[in-house]
């Protein structure tokens, strides 16, 4: 028998505070923009579709360009590149998507679908990033996969690590998907109101070489996480998983 779904956190009255941004992540090094984004959700689940409305009405929020394109760079779409900010020759970024103060997409990588990467955040060759937000000083600089997740700052990513976004358990997967991602914590069930929802990773998280985190999952800051092959379920902040 399927779990009864409750009320989406962020319309409860008593919703845990592990589901708040705060508990995962920190505003002092977010710069402007993506401060305001955390401010104006309650819950970790209200982040990526905020988000996407962000993107797509940029001017709203006063989002403006003035950072570096390469020549041989791949860019469509709405892509607001902040100064200091650059996307290499050979990335290919798909908007909308907006690259912060300092941040680095470069040849190689692939940014896509309602992106923000954060300040002094560097993408690297051969990952992929999509309807995420990745916050302060974020390395992604290996072959990963980043999809429809909140990143902390500070986060290290190794090499062939992913969250993965969708559930696919239960036969052929179909597009779109129709099944809500939901979170297990402290003995109760909450709806993220999403039907592809990876991971929220808090500040200083490293998830080292070829770690996969299942849909939902919730680790706490400043959790390392040592070679493994499959995670899920919620991390309390500072945990050791071996």
């Amino acid at each position: 028998m399927s779990p009864t779904l409750l009320t989406p956190a962020r319309e409860s009255e008593t919703a845990a505070d592990e589901i708040t941004p705060a508990y995962y992540l920190r505003h002092d090094q977010l710069g402007t923009y993506v401060t305001g984004l955390l401010v104006r959700c309650t819950t970790v689940f209200d982040i990526k579709p905020t988000l996407t409305d962000d993107l797509d009405h940029p001017s709203r929020h006063g989002l403006t360009g003035g950072g570096v394109i390469e020549e041989g760079a791949h860019v469509t779409g709405t892509v607001i590149v902040q100064p200091g900010a650059r996307i290499e020759a050979g990335a290919r970024v798909v908007g909308p998507v907006l690259v912060c103060e300092g941040a680095v997409v470069a040849a190689g990588a692939y940014v896509r679908d309602h992106v923000v990467v954060g300040p002094r955040t560097q993408v690297g060759f051969g990952a992929e990033i999509t309807r995420s937000l990745l916050g302060a000083e974020v390395f992604a600089k290996h072959a990963c996969f980043v999809g429809d997740s909140i990143v902390g700052s500070g986060v290290n990513f190794g090499a062939f690590s992913s969250t993965t976004g969708l559930i696919a358990g239960d036969g052929p997967v179909t597009e779109p998907a129709t099944r809500e991602i939901t979170v297990s914590l402290g003995g109760r069930k909450y709806g993220t109101g999403q039907t592809k929802f990876g991971a929220v990773v808090g500040d200083g998280v490293t998830l080292c070489a070829g770690t996969v985190l299942c849909p939902g999952t919730l680790i706490g800051p400043g959790t390392v996480i040592y070679p493994r092959t499959q995670l899920g379920g919620f991390m309390p902040a500072g945990s050791r998983v071996r």
